[in-house]
């Protein structure tokens, strides 16, 4: 065995552990990156010749389309082979395509079918790592500090999210999008090097079964769709990141630049929300309800609607701010108590494929939304088309409610055995 067994003797141990560490630098690393490019990408795209919210959208969809194309396919490959090597792979396709992305806006006038093609590289990039990154934290910690683990998780993630959106905004300012977008490449790159050095604790049964592809995605599918709960809460996902995603990718960098002062601004409020996701990770440390699900729905449904409500109805900016934090912290506890729960109740052969299952399911309608966002802030304006996202977020967000299952799955309760298709 490479690492010592880990011994569980406090939630902060696990920062004395060394493939934790590995892991918890290179996600901060990543996810510095990740929040910083798309920051820069919009800024960089409205600012170039020939830019506009219409022309931004398209470019956000060539990301995400290909997300959704190749997620089940990163699912099954995470599956199947050692997960920290899936992610490093997914890191270089990221960095290539951001950097790539950097260097067209840097020359100025950039071909927008090579910026397309650049942007559908990181969402295959994306595809590929995140049901590898979804997976690998039980591998390296035990049943009993899986908590904790997501909690300090969320904390780095958040940190790293502060500090990404508002050099962003410092560095947009001082150098343009596309020298941002460079710098973001060559982050990624550096993130990738602790991946490349983590080896799992243990191997959780990854799939061996000898199956096809299509096989393995069946498979994974059965164990998705056997549980209400998961499936319900993705659904209601997929509507509610479409609005976030117009809200936040394009509706709101085109309103903050024609009203409210540009990319400092909107740096500013993404921040806030970055502190609000860090407060959340650290009350998750320490809240550990036992409906996780149900809390889950609940924080979402009472803090995500309020800050673009706010924005639409032209309201003061320290409103939104607080709001926006707020919108954090619910976002933060999701994200804890989801990973938790669907890592201590799905089986880990299979956790990659359902993981891959949800981050398509999520972000199922997030394409179409960003292809819409554009013209709706031509036809409607930005402020209606931000009251508009708010409105619909107001309804979605609380529809998981509806779900018994939702409502009363416990943490602890034995999930049923699920029957081969």
């Amino acid at each position: 065995m490479l690492w010592k067994p880990l011994a569980p003797t406090g939630d902060l141990a696990l920062l004395r552990d060394s493939p934790f560490l590995l892991l918890l630098v290179g996600r901060f690393v990543a996810i510095l990156a990740s929040v910083a490019a798309p920051v820069a990408l919009a800024f960089g795209v409205l600012a170039a010749p020939g830019g506009t919210p219409t022309r931004l959208s398209i470019v956000m969809a060539c990301e995400s389309i290909p997300l959704l194309a190749f997620v089940l396919v990163g699912g099954v490959i995470a599956d199947r082979v050692q997960r920290s090597r899936v992610v490093v792979v997914g890191l270089v396709l990221s960095a290539v395509s951001f950097g790539s992305i950097g260097a067209m806006l840097v020359q100025g006038a950039p071909s927008w079918w090579l910026v397309g093609g650049a942007a559908a590289v990181s969402g295959i990039g994306i595809a590929v790592m995140n049901p590898a990154l979804a997976a690998i934290v039980p591998e390296l910690v035990p049943v009993e500090q899986l908590h904790a683990a997501n909690s300090i998780i969320g904390v780095a993630r958040n940190v790293a999210r502060i500090l990404g959106v508002v050099t962003a905004g410092l560095l947009v300012t001082l150098l343009g999008g596309g020298w941002t977008l460079v710098g973001c490449g060559t982050a990624l790159l550096l993130a990738a090097a602790p991946f490349a050095f983590l080896r799992p604790r243990r191997v959780l049964a990854h799939s061996a079964s000898g199956k096809s592809l299509f096989g393995d995605l069946r498979d994974g599918w059965t164990e998705f769709r056997s549980r209400e709960w998961v499936w319900v809460v993705v659904l209601q996902s997929s509507l509610h990141f479409a609005c976030y995603g117009a809200a936040i990718g394009v509706i709101g960098p085109a309103l903050v630049t024609a009203e409210l002062g540009g990319a400092k601004t909107w740096s500013w409020l993404l921040a806030c929300e970055s502190a609000g996701t860090l407060a959340g990770a650290v009350l998750a440390l320490r809240w550990k309800p036992e409906r996780t699900i149900l809390a889950s729905v609940i924080a979402v449904a009472v803090t995500m609607p309020t800050p673009f409500i706010l924005l639409g109805l032209d309201a003061p900016l320290p409103a939104v701010l607080v709001a926006i934090f707020f919108t954090g912290v619910g976002m933060s506890l999701i994200a804890v108590l989801w990973s938790v729960t669907v890592q201590l109740k799905i089986p880990a052969h299979a956790l990659s494929r359902v993981s891959s299952y949800d981050a398509l399911g999520s972000l199922l309608m997030s394409p179409l939304a960003l292809m819409l966002a554009g013209p709706a802030v031509a036809l409607l304006g930005a402020r209606p088309a931000m009251l508009l996202c708010g409105a619909l977020l107001v309804v979605i967000t609380a529809s998981g409610l509806i779900s018994r299952d939702v409502r009363t799955v416990k943490l602890n309760q034995p999930e049923p055995p699920v029957e081969e298709p």
